[in-house]
C-alpha cells in the first residue's frame, strides 16, 4: 500500500463471504485503527443470510418470528446502526466504509448523498438508471429499491454502510418489512436485466466509483497482515 498523501485517501478490504458478527468485530477493529491512522478503509463483502434491525427497528419489522428464522437458515443481529430492517445475503455486495468524516465537514446528510451518488453511478455502468427518492435512503428504479443504506459514525468516523442487490435471492425479503415500509419491494441487477456479472467485478466498479465521488485517492488492497487473523477467523 502506498505510504500518506496529501487529502483523502483509502484502501479496499475485500473479504468475500463472512459471517455479520465477524464483520462487526473486524469494523471495530478497523475504527480503532482509522484513529490513529490517516488512510480510510472500504470493506467489501458478501453475507450468508442474515437480518438487521437498526436503531429505528422492533419487532414490527419481521414477518416471523426470531426463532422460526433461524430454523430457516436466518440470523438475526440487532444492532446500532441508523434504520430500520434490512437482509443481507449472498449475491448481495456490502460496503462498510470506515472514513474519518471530518474531511467531508462534518456533515451526516452529506455522507449519506454521497454514498448514493456511487452507487446511482455503480448501477449506470451495467446499464441501470438507479435514482434517489424524496425522504428516503438509498437508491431505487421505479418505486423499486436496488440498495440500502444505513450508518454508525463514532467520534465522526463512519461504520456500517450499504447493500447492493446484484444476484441475490429476493424472495427472502418476504420475513421482513424493508426499511419499514410495507410497500417497498426490492429489486436487483439480475432482476432488471442485467448481463449476468460477479459481485467481484462489480466491487471493481464500485471502489472506482467511490474514489471519484469521495475525492479519495485509492491506495490498493489492504495489506493482509495489518488485519488481525481473530477478526477474520
Amino acid at each position: 500500500m502506498v505510504g500518506p498523501t496529501t487529502g483523502p485517501s483509502f484502501a479496499s478490504l475485500r473479504v468475500g463471504q463472512l459471517s455479520y458478527a465477524t464483520a462487526l468485530s473486524l469494523q471495530e477493529e478497523l475504527l480503532d485503527k482509522r484513529r490513529r491512522s490517516d488512510c480510510d478503509t472500504l470493506i467489501l463483502l458478501q453475507h450468508p443470510p442474515v437480518i438487521t434491525l437498526g436503531r429505528g427497528a422492533d419487532d414490527s419489522g419481521l414477518n416471523n418470528t426470531e426463532s422460526s428464522l433461524r430454523q430457516c437458515g436466518i440470523d438475526v443481529h440487532r444492532i446500532s446502526r441508523g434504520g430500520e430492517v434490512t437482509l443481507h445475503n449472498p449475491g448481495q455486495l456490502v460496503g462498510y466504509p470506515i472514513i474519518d468524516l471530518s474531511n467531508y465537514g462534518h456533515d451526516l446528510h452529506r455522507y449519506l448523498r454521497l454514498l448514493e451518488e456511487v452507487l446511482i453511478r455503480t448501477a449506470a455502468d451495467y446499464g441501470i438508471t438507479a435514482i434517489r427518492q424524496p425522504g428516503k435512503t438509498g437508491i431505487w428504479v421505479g418505486e423499486k429499491k436496488l440498495a440500502s443504506i444505513g450508518v454508525g459514525v463514532r467520534r465522526w468516523i463512519s461504520w456500517h454502510g450499504f447493500a447492493l442487490n446484484i444476484c441475490n435471492d429476493l424472495e427472502q425479503f418476504r420475513h421482513i418489512v424493508p426499511c419499514g415500509m410495507p410497500d417497498v419491494r426490492m429489486t436487483s441487477f439480475k432482476e432488471l436485466g442485467s448481463d449476468p456479472v460477479k459481485v467481484t467485478t462489480v466491487e471493481d466498479d464500485l471502489i472506482r466509483n467511490f474514489s471519484k465521488v469521495f475525492q479519495s485517492r485509492y491506495q490498493g488492497e489492504y495489506e493482509p497482515e495489518t488485519v488481525t487473523q481473530t477478526s477474520l477467523a
